[in-house]
């Protein structure tokens, strides 16, 4: 397809498959990028109401081959997805952008990590400039105290990244399973 953007109905019919629209969430979550194993497994489990530890083979099989013959070469065709059929690697596109009018939430809210980091190098560099300065009340920290604060706040914000990563935003369902389950 050309690179202008989708038009509606393009971006309907792609849409219009819960299992193209799992797909995607999925992707999103995981960075833009997946083993065509592992969407199976969590998009099958979605659709199941179920974990992937608990699916049968056959909603595995289904949800397997339903992908690799249909929605994946529907998303690539629409270019949203790179999708590698010998190798089962996929990954969203730049287009894929586009589709985030038309999905709406399509993850949880996200906390602004760029912000936050940006925030804690900014007070990083204004605490070792005040030590180096020897401005109060920072002329009080030797040197290496200044370094185990900046280590000690960077590690603990990494950690918290990671948790937070690992067990909350990776064990949401797509928005639409959410809503289904509030009613």
């Amino acid at each position: 397809m050309a690179s202008s953007g989708l038009s509606q109905d393009q971006v309907f019919e792609v849409l219009k498959s819960p299992r193209r629209r799992y797909a995607l969430y999925y992707l999103r979550r995981e960075g833009g990028s997946a083993e065509l194993s592992d969407l199976t497994e969590q998009v099958a489990a979605w659709e199941n109401d179920t974990t992937p530890g608990e699916l049968t083979t056959e909603q595995r099989k289904r949800v397997y081959i339903s992908l690799y013959q249909t929605h994946l070469p529907k998303l690539d065709d629409a270019d949203i997805v790179d999708y590698d059929e010998d190798s089962g690697e996929i990954t969203l596109s730049r287009r894929a952008r586009e589709l985030d009018t038309y999905l709406g939430d399509v993850s949880r809210r996200e906390l602004p990590w760029d912000r936050y980091y940006l925030a804690l190098s900014l007070a990083s560099i204004a605490l070792v400039a005040g030590v180096w300065l020897e401005v109060y009340p920072f002329s009080t920290l030797s040197g290496l105290t200044a370094t185990a604060i900046v280590l000690v706040v960077y590690g603990a914000s990494a950690l918290f990244q990671y948790l937070y990563y690992r067990h909350g935003a990776g064990r949401e369902t797509p928005p639409e399973l959410r809503r289904a389950d509030s009613q």
